[in-house]
């Protein structure tokens, strides 16, 4: 093994969460035994039982910690599993690597990010894979490269692979873990979220890239598990789009209105009438639908408002003023400034207006 020596079976437990696993994760546990690894959990996920005597052989093998699920719980909750087991028995650890069952991580990647957290136990340490690489296969490439992306546009988190299963967590962070929402793969995601709510730095570390059979043991389904990471985004914009399809319609009742009383005036007297009644079925579907804050909080809606009242002034100033430029169409000017101000309005209510809420119970 290249690089510093350490005492990876004092400092470092492994945890693999493995559903349904083929011979090539007894495979990777002998390698995690002949690296120096000693203690090694393996959460038996709900697999079924023609898969039993791959965890028996490896139940017999010191190192290792057999956690059985009576039924298939999803990735999250088998981690959370693991995490419980470590924080109550592996008190000396400095943290724990979790990597998956499939053999897409190396021995000396791990090896890796073990060495980092031990250099770096205030950090969420990433094995982080390049899939700029021409062998990806479509499904993987895909599925990462959006999820990365839509990641970095809704959260502000700038990571190059954000689900990795390659991850090397502190003992601090993996309790506060425990109470982060989440049983599938969405809760690797979360993660990532808690990093900004706890200000915990992210390190990541590059690792190779492997991919078997075309990656077909993968249970990340990258259409079915990308909506359910991302599924407070797409419930504000479809709250978004409801609140505008009413905005738009009210503007463009109320224009006609006050365009016969104050031709000077009425886009923006029109923008405060309908702003106001779509409001208030905006703030009470996204506060209580969408970002799931259920506490009473009077700063809540005086927050709210107070974007409200910005954006409405925004929008008005700028409708008229291109308005008057161009001297056609209110209401379709209104529709492509009032998008891009929907796309602020986002990150804006998620880091500011409802900041209150622990980020990761968002999904």
């Amino acid at each position: 093994m290249n690089g510093k020596k350490i005492d990876i079976s004092k400092n470092i437990s492994i945890l693999i969460p493995a559903f349904n696993p083929d011979t090539k994760l007894i495979t990777l546990v002998d390698n995690l035994i002949k690296a120096g690894f000693a203690n090694i959990s393996i959460v038996d996920d709900g697999s079924s039982e023609e898969y039993k005597p791959i965890f028996n052989e490896l139940e017999l093998k010191n190192q290792c910690h057999i956690l059985v699920h009576a039924k298939n719980m999803g990735k999250g909750r088998a981690l959370k599993t693991g995490f419980n087991y470590f924080l109550n028995n592996c008190e000396e650890c400095v943290g724990i690597v979790t990597a998956d069952a499939d053999g897409q991580h190396g021995i000396e990647d791990i090896i890796k990010v073990s060495q980092r957290l031990i250099d770096n136990p205030e950090k969420l340490i990433l094995g982080s894979r390049n899939f700029s690489k021409s062998n990806i296969p479509f499904r993987s490439r895909f599925g990462n490269i959006m999820t990365r992306r839509m990641f970095g546009l809704i959260a502000g988190i700038k990571v190059s692979d954000t689900q990795t299963g390659l991850r090397a967590i502190s003992s601090d962070f993996a309790l506060d873990l425990m109470s982060v929402n989440g049983e599938r793969f969405e809760y690797e995601t979360n993660m990532l979220l808690e990093c900004k709510s706890k200000d915990i730095a992210i390190d990541e570390v590059c690792i190779d890239t492997i991919y078997i059979e075309e990656n077909k043991s993968s249970h990340f389904n990258p259409i079915k598990d990308s909506i359910k990471i991302y599924g407070v985004f797409f419930k504000f914009m479809s709250s978004s789009f409801l609140s505008f399809v009413l905005d738009i319609g009210l503007f463009t009742m109320f224009s006609k209105l006050f365009y016969n009383i104050t031709p000077e005036y009425f886009i923006l007297l029109a923008t405060i009438a309908s702003r106001i009644m779509s409001s208030l079925f905006n703030y009470n579907v996204n506060k209580n639908a969408v970002f799931k804050h259920k506490t009473y909080d009077k700063l809540v809606l005086v927050r709210y408002y107070v974007l409200c009242l910005t954006l409405m002034l925004v929008s008005g100033l700028s409708v008229s003023a291109t308005w008057f430029v161009f001297k056609r169409s209110e209401v379709l000017i209104k529709v492509i400034i009032d998008g891009i101000l929907s796309l602020i309005s986002y990150k804006i209510q998620k880091e500011w207006v409802f900041k209150k809420m622990n980020i990761s119970e968002e999904l």
